[in-house]
């Protein structure tokens, strides 16, 4: 059996008990499933068949769940698997609509498709977390968030100070401000601060050691208008931890910091948004990823400082699998 899933790479395949019913009137049941997607797989799927298999469904203008492959998903998981391939889709009718809002649902699939490239969105504010002594790092690397937002707000920890104006290169002026707030040891609380700054309904988060590519940056537009349509107010990215340079176990490693600005987090590490409707309301999206750049120092320290700050949530246990290679 394949260690990872072949849509969304999560180490999370174990048992499963449901099924899916076709358009043909055959109901077919899977013995595997993706506990982060929620992907269905036959006993003998190979992921390079699978995968190839997919890619072809999703080249057209409509997907049609083929009953004899040796995979399956409901509308919630087609709509993350598409992103992979930058395609978006648009349920048939009410009922998919309906399917989407309440996942797992029992039917296979089908939706019409399009192109996440050139797809109009709501335009996306970039917020960043920074300690004051990387600050001028954090204004160094902007210029490549400059082709997709024209609206930034760095909130570093530090007294309290409003955001003010700083020029960019590259950004128009008055798109970039910079403002502080002490951290106070609730990481929570701080992105809440970050997402009331943001001057579009959509923001990014990202912290002073992640980047993301332009590449990804250009399709979060057409990725929070895809959220919309489907009455979803948090969108997944997946992040991959390069510890010294070399890519980490902890991988998708999925990361929620593209949220409507209303959206609350919770939890003084480890945080997470709190969604009204619970986690139907998010999804995955699979077209890129945050890179996190860390050095083994700073993965030593990590679980123990979180421990401290909140007991029972540190996660010591992961310390290990960021400094273990990745595999698939």
């Amino acid at each position: 059996m394949m260690r990872r899933c072949f849509v969304c790479a999560a180490d999370m395949l174990g048992p499963n008990e449901r099924s899916l019913a076709y358009p043909d009137g055959r109901v077919r049941a899977f013995p595997i499933a993706c506990g982060s997607c929620g992907l269905l797989l036959a006993a003998d799927a190979d992921p390079a068949r699978c995968r190839a298999h997919l890619a072809a469904h999703l080249s057209g203008p409509t997907f049609l769940s083929d009953p004899d492959a040796p995979y399956g998903l409901d509308l919630y998981t087609l709509r993350s698997a598409a992103t992979a391939f930058d395609r978006g889709l648009r349920p048939h009718d009410a009922e998919g609509r309906t399917a989407l809002r309440h996942p797992h649902g029992r039917c296979a699939a089908g939706a019409d498709l399009y192109a996440l490239d050139g797809a109009v969105g709501p335009p996306i504010s970039l917020g960043l977390l920074c300690r004051p002594d990387g600050l001028a790092a954090a204004l160094a690397m902007l210029a490549v968030h400059a082709a997709w937002t024209d609206d930034v707000v760095i909130l570093l920890d530090a007294p309290v100070n409003r955001p003010e104006a700083v020029a960019v290169a590259g950004f128009p002026r008055s798109a970039v401000r910079v403002g502080a707030r002490p951290l106070g040891q609730d990481f929570a609380a701080q992105r809440n601060a970050l997402q009331d700054l943001a001057g579009h309904p959509w923001m990014l988060q990202l912290d002073a050691d992640e980047t993301l590519s332009v590449e990804a940056g250009r399709r979060l537009p057409a990725l929070a208008a895809l959220a919309e349509a489907g009455d979803v107010v948090s969108v997944g990215l997946a992040r991959r931890n390069r510890v010294d340079g070399h890519l980490s176990d902890v991988y998708p490693d999925v990361q929620y910091r593209l949220n409507r600005r209303c959206v609350r987090y919770a939890g003084r590490v480890h945080e997470r948004p709190v969604l009204d409707g619970g986690w139907p309301r998010s999804l995955i999206a699979l077209h890129g990823a945050i890179e996190h750049h860390l050095d083994r120092a700073h993965v030593l320290a990590r679980s123990r400082r979180y421990e401290r700050l909140a007991p029972g949530r540190g996660r010591p246990e992961e310390e290990a699998a960021l400094l273990r290679p990745y595999r698939d």
